[in-house]
């Protein structure tokens, strides 16, 4: 059985895998990841379209200048992208985001192993830990800038508002892109798994100091002891 600091220093950092893999959970879930205004010029007048869209839905208002509102529509996003550059950024951050919930798994099935158990294999133990966290936070910080690259470098907004709102317009004026709960929750992720890691680094630091101690214990001795 491990001992009382093991367990509790190993739940600790299982507390933290299990809050990573369930924010994980509510970002892919959630659409809450941009807002998006952007003007366009039309025939008649002036068009403000909103979007506001995560990784698999999202929604679309048109409001014209002269007053008028259109309703609001509910929409895909794989659908509306088709097929380019735009759709397959979107798909490689879902994927992204996948492997690091896996990750995130993998990490809290490690923690409460150990939390429970002494495992003879080097990697179940804070090896283990240390990897699986790592893969998730790369991989988790990776999903935070392809998804910037792709709204603000390919114009995920723009490709958008064509099937999106079914609307046909001229020229753009202007855009202005929020980012929105669902996105940020994603450097919530990386404290948590940074926590983690930093909880098992420190006791394994503890772990080696004192498995050091137990092997020079004459170095410590009293001077009497060792002529004796």
């Amino acid at each position: 059985m491990p001992s009382r600091k093991k367990t509790c220093m190993f739940a600790c950092s299982f507390c933290s895998c299990v809050g990573s893999f369930v924010l994980l959970c509510v970002v892919l879930a959630t659409p809450q990841w941009v807002s998006s205004e952007l003007r366009f010029s039309s025939s008649a007048s002036n068009v403000t379209i909103s979007l506001s869209y995560g990784l698999f839905s999202g929604t679309c208002e048109q409001f014209l200048d002269l007053g008028l509102q259109v309703p609001k529509s509910i929409f895909q996003v794989a659908d509306a992208l088709g097929s380019g550059s735009g759709r397959n950024l979107n798909v490689a951050t879902i994927v992204v985001l996948v492997l690091a919930l896996l990750s995130s798994l993998l990490s809290s099935g490690f923690t409460c192993t150990n939390a429970v158990s002494n495992p003879y294999q080097t990697f179940l133990g804070p090896v283990g830990v240390y990897t699986w966290n790592s893969v998730c936070g790369v991989l988790t910080l990776l999903a935070m800038i392809l998804f910037p690259v792709n709204v603000q470098g390919q114009g995920l907004s723009e490709q958008l508002v064509p099937a999106a709102c079914s609307t046909s317009l001229q020229t753009q004026l202007g855009s202005r892109h929020t980012y929105g709960y669902s996105y940020w929750l994603m450097l919530l992720i990386l404290l948590l798994n940074i926590a983690s890691l930093t909880i098992i680094y420190f006791y394994d630091h503890a772990t080696y100091s004192k498995k050091k101690e137990q092997e020079r214990p004459i170095e410590n001795a009293p001077k009497d002891v060792i002529l004796f």
